[in-house]
């Protein structure tokens, strides 16, 4: 055995047992994590009476539902007129009405989205911290987005129906709100990672705070704000369906109307309904989203 070859075996030795050691911490730091972890879901569910045995005496009651807003179709007559019971046209006999309430539901989220993205846009600028004009107006422009993304959107309806009275104009005002706090966050994050060579370029040319945003950030920018508007006006679909609940306009209140009168199998009709708008409007999206966004890309 070589005396270089000896010197350099405890070395080895040194540094694995470093290694298991380091290794072993970390599963224990990992297990600690996991108990406390653990622990705080327990104390969370013994707090909020999430009991296994309430959650597993509920079950059956779940299917029982879903069992009875199924559709009573039979195949004798299943393509017969909106007068013979078990038809599908018996079943969606109120397709006409429901289908102007779906129009305006998409009407109302298409509307609100554009009037939040608006708002969401003229306070990212401000609220991005490598353009911001000052600190004061960072802290404004931040602290005016969480307010107005952390309440939800039915509380807001709420708000607006009391103020406007009911119909789609709350539900409106509500989303447009929401979707600006949400936005107006996303698109101040995609302000913070674009280069400022151009903005720099701009200044020295003698342009404004505004000219740099218009002419040196928001070409980088416009790709994500186009995706991101278009993936709100998709969640704002599901939330125009949802805060009908208040009277703030769209299909949202006949679904609670047939719920609180227990019509079963209006409300599967006007689920399925839903659920098939949402996904022609993510799909579409998703075209226009892509094709915005090749565009652009072209373009620069």
């Amino acid at each position: 055995m070589s005396a270089a070859y000896a010197t350099g075996l405890p070395a080895v030795i040194r540094g694995e047992e470093a290694f298991q050691a380091a290794r072993r911490q970390k599963r224990q730091q990992a297990l600690l994590g996991g108990a406390i972890l653990l622990a705080c879901l327990l104390v969370a569910a013994w707090v909020s009476e999430a009991y296994p045995a309430t959650l597993w005496a509920g079950l059956p009651r779940i299917g029982e539902y879903f069992a009875k807003i199924l559709p009573d179709l039979r195949w004798a007559s299943l393509f017969a007129g909106a007068e013979t019971e078990g038809s599908i046209a018996f079943w969606l006999y109120r397709l006409p009405e429901w289908s102007l309430l779906i129009l305006e539901t998409a009407n109302m989220a298409a509307l609100a989205t554009l009037m939040g993205s608006a708002a969401a846009l003229l306070l990212a600028f401000p609220a991005a911290r490598n353009i911001t004009p000052s600190p004061l107006a960072y802290h404004l422009a931040r602290r005016s987005l969480e307010a107005m993304r952390t309440v939800p959107e039915i509380v807001y309806a709420l708000i607006f129906v009391w103020a406007f009275g009911i119909g789609p104009l709350a539900g409106i005002l509500a989303i447009a709100v929401h979707s600006a706090g949400a936005n107006g966050k996303l698109f101040a994050e995609a302000i913070e990672n674009a280069d400022l060579k151009s903005w720099e370029g701009v200044a020295s040319a003698g342009g404004s705070w505004a000219h740099g945003c218009r002419f040196a950030v928001l070409p980088q920018v416009l790709p994500n704000i186009i995706s991101y508007l278009l993936l709100r006006f998709e969640v704002n679909i599901r939330s125009a369906s949802v805060i009908g609940f208040v009277g703030a306009g769209g299909i949202g209140e006949e679904l609670y109307k047939v719920i609180s009168f227990n019509y079963y199998e209006e409300i599967s009709a006007i689920v399925l309904l839903i659920v098939l708008t949402v996904s022609c409007v993510d799909l579409i999206s998703e075209r226009l989203r892509h094709a915005a966004i090749g565009r652009l890309e072209t373009a620069r």
